[in-house]
């Protein structure tokens, strides 16, 4: 890297440790999808089929006024 290259990030306020900026860089690179076991472009794996297929049976919730009483009863 050389020593003109502008900073990827900067810190505006406040006086972050070591650790704490370890930890932002860490959660911003997983967030980018920095997953070193993924960079050859492989697939993610599937939801298993237990998670799948309460996914398809449950109904989708709705908000508004009351909602909450909805939730608990049987469609």
């Amino acid at each position: 890297m050389s020593d003109d290259a502008e900073p990827v990030l900067r810190v505006v306020r406040g006086n972050p440790t070591q650790a704490e900026l370890a930890v932002l860089v860490t959660v911003l690179w997983a967030r980018a999808g920095g997953d070193a076991g993924n960079a050859g472009g492989a697939v993610p794996p599937r939801p298993s089929s237990w998670a799948a297929y309460w996914n398809q049976r449950r109904a989708p919730l709705s908000p508004g006024v009351d909602a909450w009483r909805a939730s608990a009863l049987r469609r």
